[in-house]
């Protein structure tokens, strides 16, 4: 982030983005997933509420096909080329009630479920390519036909190879 490489997040990826974002940008020093530190005073990722309770999590994630709706502004939009999209998830944990001061400090919540609740895609307005998702687009990339995120990461990479070596 700090460096302008080329960065793409996938579900864990994300939230631990949005952790290092809150903790680093922000200032929440303690900012983390209740997953890994449930005694943080910044829980900036939390379970799920309809998580909340269930111990055996076999098919309590979750999964398979959600709509995301993508901002018109965003880089998603500009690869995916439509506003809304489906892609497959697999997670308990989502994005908790940081989103407005997340956005006050320059990330774009890029992505989110039709009803609002859920942030599937985050962007930084002032990075040259910052994507991450929530969903699993690896299990929709084939190798003649690469999923738009691993296209617009493949290429972003080469870009600041060129631009820096």
């Amino acid at each position: 982030r700090e460096h302008n490489i080329p960065f793409l997040g996938l579900c864990l990826g994300m939230q631990l983005s949005i952790v290092e974002f809150a903790r680093n940008v922000i200032g929440y020093d303690d900012a983390h997933s209740v997953e890994l530190n449930p005694n943080t005073t910044h829980p900036v990722i939390h379970l799920m509420p309809d998580q909340e309770g269930i111990d055996d999590i076999g098919g309590t994630l979750r999964l398979g096909s959600y709509p995301c709706v993508l901002d018109k502004t965003s880089k998603a939009y500009e690869l995916y080329g439509e506003e809304l999209i489906h892609e497959r998830h697999r997670h308990r944990y989502e994005v908790n009630n940081y989103r407005k001061v997340l956005a006050e400090n320059g990330m774009m919540l890029s992505g989110i479920s039709p009803d609002g609740r859920i942030v599937e895609m985050i962007e930084l307005k002032n990075h040259p390519w910052f994507v991450a998702t929530q969903a699993h687009p690896e299990l929709k990339s084939r190798p003649n036909r690469p999923h738009p995120l691993f296209r617009g990461f493949i290429t972003a990479a080469l870009e600041y190879q060129d631009k820096n070596h």
